[in-house]
Formats: C-alpha cells, structure tokens, sequence
C-alpha cells in the first residue's frame, strides 16, 4: 500500500511539473476597449496600444495620390465593401508607415466606428519577424466582430527565408484564404519584398531561370494595391517643415525656419518627410516648447 501512495505522489509531482511547463492559454483580446493592438507571438496573444503613435494625415505631405488611394480602399472594406491588400513601397522616410496609421484613423473618424453596438476598425500591428505566426493571428480574428487592418512595418525577406511561402498562402491562394473581416497592409523599401541579388542569384542558379523569379515576384503579387513612394523634392521637403511648424505653434521666423531645414537636409544627406521631423523636433527643443 505504501508503495502504491509513492507511486501516486510521484505522478502528481511529474503532472504538477507539465503543468507548469505547458504554456498558458492565450488571453481573450478586450477588441471593445482599444482600436490598435500589437499581435504577440508567443504565448499568443494581443496587446493593446493605448496611444498610437501617429500624424495627423492633413499632416502628410508629397504624397497626396498615395493617401487617397489608400483611404478609398480602407473606407470600402470599413463599410464591408471588397478591398485589396495594400503594399507602400519605395523611398526611405516618406511616410508609408505613418499613412497607414492616418489613414486608420481618419476613416474611423469619418464614418463615426467605435460607436457602441458598431463594428470597428481595428488596427493590429505584426512584427516581420512574427510574419510565420499569421495564420495563427488570423485564427483569433476570423470570428471577431469587428473588421481589422492587418500591418508589418519594413516587410521584406532575405536570403533562405522561406517564410514568405506561409504569407502567400495566407493572403490569397490558400486553402482558408484570408479572413473576410481582415486586410492586410505592409510597407517595404522594395518592390518585390526581396533584394535585388537574391532575385538574381535564384536566375542564375535555377534550371529554368523565369520560373524561379517568378516563385519570388508572385509574393508581392498578393497585393492588389501598389502604392509608390519617391523622394522629396525640395518644395515638397519645405512644405512638410511648414506643416509641422504651424501645427505645433513653433516661434520662429518663416526665412530662419526655411533656411535651418534646408542645413538640417544637407547633413542628413536626404530629404524627406522622416527628415523634416527630426528638424522639427530638434528645433522645438532648441525653443523650449513641447510638440
């Protein structure tokens, strides 16, 4: 008898043991309370972003094409219309990332969502290097009553990164196919996703050079919208200064302002939107005033 109880307490303490190493089932995400959330690998889960770090889109300047082909496709799919993924690529700085925020919460805005008893839209933001746990992600919001604006910021892959199969299934072609109520938005520096030299290592080397490309350029395929971003011109560059310094109230001459951003551009070696931010906020802390 005591060696049966022995036996007992021993598969007690192995069972405690699993328990403490299995990992915890993934908490309920409160979509009701919050509009942005950043998706959480493991252990699974969503967090939600009390502020959203974001400009507001009469703000963004140079790229007024961009933002109203954006806007019109997230407009449609908030009012439960069909809609594109949407790939931003192009120049560094130039506000791909910040547009996808501002226009998120414009059309919120607009069409008066987060109201009680109204779906929302809800913005949910993937870490690139959680882009293999998507399926995962798209699980938990297949069945949710709200619509959501999937984004990774900097999408792109790299040599022997195969996890861009997994993306295009999810985005089209799979057998799940993307969730109804999910579309999905990346910003990149390339137009493919992909660097140049490994597109062309993957010609050189492949029995049947085009069918390798093509494995590669279908990914950005998935996206029915392109939207390209370029390099500011100058006037463009100033007039984004301009923005910010009256937005913010900033005490400064308009030639001193003009003639410290167009310096600030030369150091940087570039102009663009990310670059007339940094000038401005820079030069609020020289003054003194908070932004």
């Amino acid at each position: 008898m005591s060696e049966e109880k022995a036996i007992l307490e021993h598969l007690e303490r192995v069972a405690a043991a699993l328990d403490r190493l299995a990992p915890a089932p993934p908490a309920k995400a409160d979509f009701a309370r919050w509009e942005a959330f950043v998706w959480q690998a493991s252990p699974e889960g969503f967090l939600p972003v009390v502020d959203v770090n974001r400009q507001p889109l009469g703000l963004l300047k140079g790229i007024d094409g961009a933002a109203q082909q954006l806007l019109d496709n997230t407009r449609r799919f908030a009012r439960g219309l069909p809609a594109n993924n949407a790939l931003l690529w192009g120049a560094r700085g130039m506000g791909k990332s910040s547009l996808v925020k501002a226009a998120h919460a414009e059309v919120r805005q607009e069409l008066g969502l987060g109201a009680k008893g109204k779906p929302d839209l809800k913005l949910v933001e993937i870490h690139r290097e959680d882009i293999a746990s998507l399926p995962a992600c798209l699980a938990h919001l297949r069945h949710a009553e709200d619509r959501f604006i999937v984004f990774c910021d900097d999408l792109s892959f790299a040599k022997d990164d195969t996890s861009y199969k997994s993306l295009k299934a999810v985005l089209e072609g799979g057998i799940e196919g993307r969730p109804e109520n999910v579309l999905f938005y990346a910003t990149s520096n390339r137009r493919h996703l992909m660097p140049r030299d490994m597109m062309e290592n993957e010609r050189s080397t492949a029995i049947n050079p085009s069918e390798a490309v093509e494995e590669k350029v279908s990914l950005s395929d998935r996206f029915g919208l392109w939207l390209g971003f370029h390099n500011a011109t100058q006037d463009e560059y100033l007039d984004m200064v301009i923005s910010y310094a009256r937005h913010h109230k900033l005490n400064i001459e308009p030639g001193e302002l003009t003639r410290g951003a167009l310096e600030w551009a030369i150091t940087r070696g570039a102009r663009s939107g990310r670059v007339a931010w940094q000038y401005i906020q820079d030069l609020a802390g020289r003054l003194g005033q908070r932004l």
